[in-house]
């Protein structure tokens, strides 16, 4: 966007500005005794810069889906984004995207910086605070986030803009820090989007050689601007971080630049102007009461006063960021408007796209898979089931972390492509063997209200523990699908047999983990977690084939929807026993079950998908599945033992994994760790009689 280079106000108004920004977050930091005021102090003149006089956001409409995002990556300084916020006049909106009247950060929120229920966290909190694009703070997130909005912009421009109508056109800027550039996260994404040439992406790096342990020639010597160079990224130098024209024409150079990302290397003094200035203590504490009136006098500003903004200040930078921002949503309203009948289809997936719901009939195409002994792995259902939900909702796209082949998670149909340098309109994401970024790129693309997935093998979801725990906390609706879910990768050995994963996962709070029994509990799966607009899901599927329930003699499989169901029970009378199994273990419980059934047991069998949508049921219907008289239990899942304990009790028994399995053939895998039919019964039997 063409921008005027010379300030649009005083110099003295912009220091005016840039010093109302530090002394608010060294007051924030000092009066919550907690915090970062160094980053906030040294990056106010361009945060000043950026927001006042190129940052395309309308105050009151900061929902604008065309609007620049800012992300603050180094979560640490969110004291710079929380004054930037309130100097802006961001209006506050409600979870509905509805103005509530007030704003989304007044100046008795930053009074309350780091208070609990605050509006002001002490790292920024997505959903929290309007203005807050991403939940930053575990470092390296907010860079591999950014990528995938800028990955969402491409794909959106490329899916609506048409001639005359363009919808989608909005850049990406991050603010990074030194322990940014040290985390693996960031290298990942920072190749990826090179290779993208993804040109809306600025990241200006905070280059102030130091972080909480010291300087950072104690762990880092290396030059980023060559190492971006390398990635394939443009790379500018501003040797001043007050200099705010040299920011200013670094900007402008970003926006000119049409073939690659750009890094704004910004050389800066943390914590400049105070006598603690480039150390670690301004880095990560509170400056205490006599450094900050020195700090003070030394911008000449009253030593003793506190979260002084001065009069026209704040008016001055809202209508900065206003007059520019203003117009240009107004435009895109008036094209958007145009838009619904010059292309109807299109404003159909579009609205859909931007109240976060699916199409209409998106589900018609589900497969329903006939009972097969033989049957299929849960991978090869899962791709029939992603297919023929994708092309009936456009805005589901995704792919492996180099994996597409063998977690069948390719988009096949015609049309589909891949999403490629110069050609962002596929729906097919080449990741590379990114694990960590895949997760977080999914996170951005999520922020931006398309449906994503990131597929890889279970055991590696260890790589991006990160990302799904972050999506767990932003509530968003990202999948995340994992194969070679058990010891069934057999010959691959304990490296990649998946053991203490599937509890590591369910102890997430707010993520839903669904491992399917078979083909149709795989479809129902993605139908869970297609539904969620607001929680995020990992679908576990198998590598080696499971059978076909028969779903004419068990249970419907649409039973998945309440996280566990009898999938077959005791023909006369209550059970004496019951058997719970998850994925490919159910199979065997079914054996089991029919195996103790013709020698006289009352047995049931449970299949338990998801413990954390059972969880979520009402108790009469849980203790309907799973009744508080029938203390016989045996629980059967070819991963360890953590968590089954709250539903087998006391009395009951695991038939689960002590180790970390072995690299051989499947079938002698599960003769050697006892997931046999001889066992299940052999175990259930052990619990009958213990109670008898």
């Amino acid at each position: 966007m063409p921008t005027d280079l010379p300030d649009p106000a005083s110099r003295c108004t912009n220091e005016l500005a840039i010093n109302t920004i530090r002394t608010l977050a060294m007051d924030a930091v000092e009066k919550a005794s907690s915090g970062h005021p160094g980053t906030p102090m040294a990056m106010a003149p361009l945060g000043y810069t950026l927001w006042s006089r190129f940052l395309r956001c309308d105050p009151d409409r900061p929902d604008w889906p065309n609007r620049d995002r800012f992300v603050l990556s180094d979560g640490h300084a969110s004291m710079l984004l929380y004054a930037l916020i309130h100097l802006a006049g961001i209006s506050e909106l409600d979870r509905q995207g509805r103005p509530t009247g007030e704003p989304a950060v007044s100046l008795d929120d930053l009074k309350q910086f780091r208070r609990l229920f605050s509006r002001t966290p002490g790292h920024p909190e997505y959903g929290v605070t309007t203005g807050v694009e991403v939940t930053t703070g575990p470092l390296g997130q907010g860079c591999a986030n950014s990528v995938g909005m800028a990955i969402a912009e491409r794909w959106l421009a490329a899916h609506f803009n048409r001639d005359g109508a363009v919808l989608f056109d909005h850049d990406v800027y991050v603010l990074c820090s030194d322990g940014d550039m040290m985390e693996g996260v960031s290298s990942e994404a920072a190749s990826l989007a090179g290779h993208l040439k993804l040109a809306n992406l600025c990241w200006f790096y905070d280059n102030n050689h130091i972080t909480i342990e010291g300087a950072t020639a104690l762990a880092f010597s290396e030059t980023v601007a060559d190492r971006f160079r390398g990635y394939g990224w443009n790379v500018l130098h501003v040797e001043d971080a007050n200099d705010t024209a040299t920011i200013a024409r670094a900007i402008a150079a970003f926006q000119e630049t049409t073939d690659a990302p750009t890094l704004v290397v910004v050389d800066s003094v943390i914590g400049w102007g105070s006598p603690i200035a480039g150390t670690a203590k301004a880095h990560s504490d509170p400056m205490g009461d006599e450094v900050i009136r020195a700090t003070k006098r030394s911008y000449g500003w009253p030593q003793d006063a506190q979260f002084l903004v001065p009069e026209g200040v704040a008016e001055h930078f809202r209508a900065a960021l206003s007059q520019r921002s203003k117009p240009l949503r107004e435009a895109w309203q008036e094209t958007r408007a145009r838009y619904g009948s010059e292309f109807p289809d299109l404003a159909r997936e579009l609205d859909a796209l931007l109240e976060h719901k699916l199409p209409d009939g998106w589900d018609k195409d589900m497969p329903i898979f006939p009972a097969d002994p033989k049957g299929m792995a849960s991978r090869d259902a899962g791709g029939q089931v992603l297919n023929a939900i994708a092309r009936n909702v456009p805005m589901l796209l995704g792919g492996a972390a180099d994996l597409a082949p063998s977690t069948k998670t390719r988009l096949t149909f015609d049309g589909a492509g891949a999403f490629e340098q110069g050609s962002y309109a596929g729906r097919n994401m080449h990741f590379g063997v990114r694990e960590h970024a895949m997760g977080a790129v999914a996170n951005g693309m999520a922020l931006s209200g398309l449906r994503p997935f990131a597929a890889t093998f279970l055991v590696f979801s260890d790589y991006m523990r990160p990302p799904i725990r972050l999506a767990a906390i932003m509530a968003l609706p990202t999948i995340f699908v994992f194969s070679h879910d058990s010891i069934g990768v057999g010959e691959d050995g304990p490296t990649h047999q998946p053991i203490e994963q599937l509890a590591g996962l369910r102890a997430i709070p707010g993520l839903d983990l669904i491992r399917p029994a078979d083909a149709n509990e795989t479809a129902e799966a993605w139908r869970a977690a297609m539904a969620e607009a607001d929680r995020p899901c990992c679908i576990i599927l198998s590598r080696q084939a499971l059978p076909t329930i028969d779903r004419s003699h068990y249970a419907a499989a649409s039973g998945l929807a309440r996280g566990a169901y009898v999938l077959a029970d005791a023909a006369e009378g209550a059970p004496e026993l019951i058997l719970l199994a998850t994925g490919s273990e159910v199979s065997l419980a079914l054996a089991a079950h029919e195996r103790l059934t013709q020698e006289g047991v009352r047995s049931r069998v449970v299949s338990m998908p998801s413990w954390s949508i059972f969880e979520r049921q009402p108790v009469g219907y849980r203790e309907a599945v799973l009744p508080p008289l029938v203390p016989a239990r045996v629980a059967v899942e070819q991963a360890g033992p953590l968590g089954w304990d709250r539903y087998v009790g006391p009395e009951g028994a695991m038939v689960t994994m002590k180790g970390f399995g072995a690299s051989a053939p499947l079938a002698d895998l599960q003769r050697e760790f006892g997931f046999t039919v001889d066992n299940v019964v052999r175990v259930a039997r052990g619990v009958m009689e213990k109670m008898s």
